[in-house]
């Protein structure tokens, strides 16, 4: 493992209370909310990459941001769509 500091890494607490270290990719102002999108550092390391995360950002009164999970599934196909528009000339998706 390299010693160079990312500042393009996120790390979260998972559903177990295990740390998981994410790669930001992008984050999305959309219908007036903002949503991270990320990819899992794990997942990376096998060659293709099956999905992404995307989070809500929810700011607070203390500056802070929480990432909120997104359960309306045509919310998240909107960011997402959103997202391959942005990314199409970095990544092949495929259909």
């Amino acid at each position: 493992m390299n010693d160079e500091e990312r500042d393009d890494i996120v790390v979260l607490l998972g559903e177990d209370g295990e740390e998981v270290e994410f790669e930001h990719l992008d984050t999305i102002e959309m219908d007036g909310n903002e949503y991270v999108v990320l990819l899992p550092l794990d997942e990376q390391e096998n060659e293709e990459v099956d999905e992404v995360v995307i989070l809500k950002i929810e700011h607070n009164e203390d500056d802070e941001d929480s990432f909120i999970t997104v359960d309306d599934e045509e919310e998240l196909n909107r960011v997402f769509e959103e997202f391959k528009t942005r990314m199409e000339d970095e990544y092949d998706f495929d259909e």
